[in-house]
């Protein structure tokens, strides 16, 4: 936890200065996940400090602009899996077979 506290930290310390002409409209960059998994690992990890409500509105705005990059990284990477898929199947994806479709 004091990994994402750090983060938050990196990211609160960036949007200092909001109306600085060299961070106006630019999100923090901060350090990408390491994987998928680490990045919905933090993302519900976001979800859960911001539904407590005991953030503060600083923390808050870094929380919901970290949790925007990792959606995107996240997207990104499923994106890249879909490709993958599409490859190796002909680029013709099939349907998951169901339980129902056994019966």
């Amino acid at each position: 936890m004091t990994d994402l506290a750090a983060i938050l930290n990196t990211d609160m310390a960036n949007t200092a200065t909001p109306h600085s002409p060299a961070n106006a409209g630019e999100a923090p960059e901060s350090a990408g996940p390491a994987n998928y998994e680490a990045a919905v690992a933090e993302l519900e990890t976001l979800v859960t400090r911001m539904e407590g409500g005991a953030l503060s509105l600083e923390e808050s705005l870094g929380a919901y602009r970290r949790g925007s990059q990792l959606v995107s990284y996240c997207q990104q990477q499923l994106e890249k899996v879909e490709h993958q898929v599409r490859v190796l199947d002909g680029e013709v994806l099939k349907p998951l077979a169901t339980d129902e479709d056994d019966a």
